[in-house]
């Protein structure tokens, strides 16, 4: 029974450098702002899951929201103890794209550029 047990354990307890990466970026501006969403939350075990939705003007769009789980085939990123994860299936629409946070008297909020996007609506929310 304890080999169940340990077994079980070990494969909740994987470490980072056991999972994939991804080539998602975070500015540090951006990691800033997560850490002190963070901190508002009180909450040390979320991460920023960044991930590609069906749906949009263009066909696509982001998805940005803090996730305490990891799924399967998740890969990983630490910016300075801020986590970026990102799920499998949208790794391929997100490799070499940034994350950057944006706060001017026209907009606040986060910014995605992506060079995989072939277009975008004009609302900037989706892509395709």
């Amino acid at each position: 029974m304890s080999e169940t047990t340990s077994t079980a354990t070990d494969t909740t307890t994987q470490t980072e450098a056991e999972l994939p990466t991804h080539e998602v970026a975070l500015s540090d501006v951006a990691a800033g702002k997560v850490r002190s969403l963070l901190e508002q939350e009180g909450r040390t075990d979320l991460r920023l899951r960044v991930a590609v939705q069906p749906g949009g003007c263009s066909g696509l769009i982001y998805q940005l929201y803090f996730d305490e789980r990891m799924l399967d085939g998740d890969a990983v990123r630490d910016f300075d103890g801020v986590e970026v994860i990102v799920d499998k299936m949208s790794v391929p629409y997100l490799s070499g794209a940034s994350i950057d946070f944006e706060d001017t008297i026209s907009k606040q909020g986060f910014t995605i550029d992506n060079p995989n996007a072939g277009g975008s609506c004009a609302c900037g929310d989706s892509f395709h």
